[in-house]
């Protein structure tokens, strides 16, 4: 079995987080390890708190994990606190895989998720060590702080980041528009027709389906454009768990 490693957070609702990612990599055909990074308070609105897990008892689970399991990439979502830094340093550096990051810093629903000085940290820190970026747009505008999306792509690039995708289901317009950037050639450009609606976790479902097809063996671009088509579907069959945005439906039924 072909494994991913997902470290990102725990969503009750099941729309975004950890679940997300368990059923993306698992509809692409591979299997998801996980590091449970913050537990949070939730609804398909909006994140009222985020609580931190030890980042001892996450040294502890991925120690079990890399002397029993194969990694073949890594998908890092949302962070607990500068602690984990460290170990999530020594993760990626150990496994020496792909590794796809979701740099989460707001949720869908306006929550703050990060403080100025950690998201600093993650820069330094992860970026370097990232092989794709996958920021929504006002991610990638808020993390630089340029309106431009080239421009804010570059300063991605240049924080250490091997390609960047920056995605644009958030922005206006009758089509959406995700943008690849890989130094030394020019912007590319996917385009898909925008879906009536507000979802909740099509973000870490696009990056962990990415990281999977990485798993599997895909180039960039085939898991790119792969993984996009695969969330597109999800999107398209949404379902409203709750009252707020709609969750991907990730696992379409067989019957």
């Amino acid at each position: 079995m072909v494994n991913v490693l997902c470290c990102s957070g725990y969503d009750p609702t099941g729309g975004a987080g950890i679940q997300a990612d368990i059923e993306a990599v698992g509809a692409q055909g591979a299997h998801a390890l996980s590091l449970i990074t913050a537990l949070t308070v939730q609804d398909t609105r909006n994140v009222t708190r985020v609580v931190d897990v030890d980042a001892a008892l996450l040294a502890e689970q991925w120690q079990a994990l890399w002397r029993d399991c194969r990694i073949a990439a890594i998908k890092v979502g949302l962070l607990g606190d500068a602690a984990q830094l460290p170990l999530l340093v020594a993760v990626i550096k150990q496994a020496a895989v792909p590794v796809v990051i979701d740099p989460i810093l707001r949720a869908g629903g306006g929550a703050e998720l990060s403080t100025v000085a950690f998201a600093e940290q993650v820069r330094v820190q992860l970026f370097p060590l990232c092989t794709l970026l996958t920021p929504n747009a006002a991610e990638a505008r808020r993390w630089t702080g340029e309106m431009d999306l080239d421009a804010a792509a570059r300063q991605l690039l240049d924080a250490g980041t091997q390609q960047v995708l920056i995605t644009g289901g958030d922005e206006p317009g009758l089509v959406a528009q995700n943008r690849w950037y890989v130094p030394g050639q020019p912007v590319r450009v996917f385009e898909q027709p925008r879906l009536p609606g507000s979802f909740h976790g099509a973000g870490c479902t696009l990056a962990s389906a990415i990281a999977a097809r990485l798993a599997l063996g895909e180039g960039m671009e085939d898991a790119l454009q792969g993984a996009q088509q695969y969330v597109h579907q999800t999107l398209r069959h949404a379902t409203a768990v709750g009252q707020g945005r709609w969750v991907p439906r990730r696992i379409l039924p067989t019957r």
